[in-house]
């Protein structure tokens, strides 16, 4: 029930997203150009404003140059008229620029006529200070001319005030219009800011609803992740002691084995060696004979030594315990490698744990172990490799790793590493590793290889701590 109302409250929402998404873009395209259209007014206000104040200036332009103009026909001053020259110039500039700058043909046809009556007026300005002196001083010229100046201004300044009302009455209708539009946007930041606060609402109400099922999601992703990682870590130690219990059972196979082998080779062997000594009793002594004698005992010997180092490789051995530090024990391993470490520019890497305790194990029977596989990993390095020994403390126990960068193993050899007899090099009599591990095992420890084809192989050896 509770999961059918989110459930409706959810779809509610997302319908109440979409039309909140809808209005919202309608009122900011409204907005927009809205906002367009004010700017387009606004620039129109300024522009009349411009155009207001540019009217102001030539009617004070004009003023002054027509006082210019008083002041020289008066005091006959040559600066009056360079003055009364740079107004003219001056008021002819205010005139270009409101003619360049009308936007519509009837302020450019006003604009055309108000040129006409200033230019008009200027050509008559200008004619007076062209007449002779003596022409100036007759009674009345004076008078008649300043009339009729006096008439052009009069001429200019309704013009002039006929053009600004007219932009003032364009620039009330242009603020009105303004005026309407600010309401407009108004009213639109207010229903976008309405629509806003729901979104909200529907927002905190979908992410409250999604936020309770994906922290409980997540609870109980973590929950099945500690089980999952929790039984990976008991598959991980079973596979281990799986793999420690299949080396012990064909450590131990392989000694019955072995011991059935020496028993049923040394039988007939010791039969072999006493009709030997009978047929050298019996049979005349000469060189083709004892040539036969010598290697029919040669080979029995050697067969005898083969038993016997099979037996060694399988056989439990006899244990002398004393505690002393791994660290050390590698260190004089490292030393009885020194010369083929030296012959092949090995390069020897410590990670020691320094703080490791000392364990009770068989010191010189484990220093055959460290140096054998020392040894197996110089000569499966090329020149210049590098050797990497490590201790550690993991699980409570002491670990020891041998790694080299050598040219390693396939699976296939790596399966059988520990055979007796199986070896992967030329001369190697399989039996190295067989008895490593036949000690390791005698101290309850295990020995593990990893390695991959070109990319060296990592012996690991692992001591139980007291």
């Amino acid at each position: 029930m509770v999961n059918n109302i989110f459930d409706r409250i959810a779809t509610r929402t997302r319908i109440g997203f979409l039309a909140a998404f809808v209005l919202l873009l309608i009122s900011y395209i409204l907005t927009f150009f809205s906002t367009r259209k004010m700017l387009s007014y606004a620039n129109e206000i300024n522009h009349t404003n411009t155009i207001i104040h540019d009217l102001d200036n030539v009617l004070s332009y004009m003023a002054n140059s027509e006082a210019m103009l008083n002041s020289y026909l008066i005091a006959k001053e040559p600066n009056n008229l360079k003055s009364f020259k740079k107004y003219t110039l001056l008021t002819d500039s205010v005139m270009f620029h409101l003619k360049e700058s009308a936007t519509s043909t009837e302020q450019q046809e006003r604009l055309t006529e108000l040129d006409t009556i200033i230019q008009e007026k200027f050509s008559y300005m200008v004619g007076i200070t062209r007449l002779p002196d003596a022409l100036l001083n007759v009674p009345g010229q004076i008078k008649n001319a300043n009339d009729e100046s006096s008439r052009q201004m009069e001429a200019v300044e309704t013009k002039v005030h006929f053009m600004q009302q007219r932009e003032k009455e364009i620039w009330s209708v242009r603020s009105h219009e303004i005026l309407q539009y600010s309401n407009a946007i108004k009213w639109l930041n207010i229903v976008s800011i309405a629509l806003a606060i729901l979104l909200t609402l529907y927002s905190i109400m979908v992410y409250t609803k999604e936020n309770i099922a994906k922290r409980e999601e997540k609870r109980r992703a973590d929950e099945f992740r500690a089980q999952l990682e929790n039984r990976v870590a008991q598959l991980a130690d079973l596979n281990k002691e799986l793999i420690e219990l299949r080396s012990m059972e064909k450590f131990v196979v392989t000694g019955r084995i072995a011991r059935t082998i020496a028993h049923e080779v040394r039988n007939p062997l010791t039969n072999i060696n006493l009709a030997l000594e009978q047929l050298k009793a019996e049979v005349p002594p000469n060189e083709n004979n004892e040539m036969y004698f010598d290697m029919i005992a040669r080979n029995s010997q050697r067969i005898n030594k083969l038993v016997s180092e099979l037996l060694n490789s399988t056989r439990i051995s006899e244990l002398n315990f004393e505690k002393i530090s791994i660290n050390e024990l590698l260190d004089e391993s490292l030393v009885l490698a020194a010369d083929r470490i030296s012959l092949r520019h090995v390069e020897i890497v410590k990670e020691y744990d320094q703080s490791i305790c000392k364990i009770k194990i068989d010191k010189e029977k484990i220093k055959i172990v460290f140096l054998n596989v020392i040894v197996n990993a110089i000569e499966a390095m090329e020149n210049g490799g590098r050797l990497l020994l490590t201790t550690m403390t993991e699980n409570d126990k002491c670990v020891v790793r041998i790694k080299d960068n050598g040219i390693g193993m396939d699976k296939e050899q790596l399966g059988r590493l520990f055979e007796p007899y199986f070896s992967t090099k030329k001369n190697g009599n399989g039996l190295g590793l067989a008895n490593a591990q036949n000690i390791i095992l005698s101290h309850e420890g295990s020995i593990t290889a990893e390695s991959e084809k070109g990319a060296g192989t990592l012996f690991k050896l692992t001591f139980k701590m007291d």
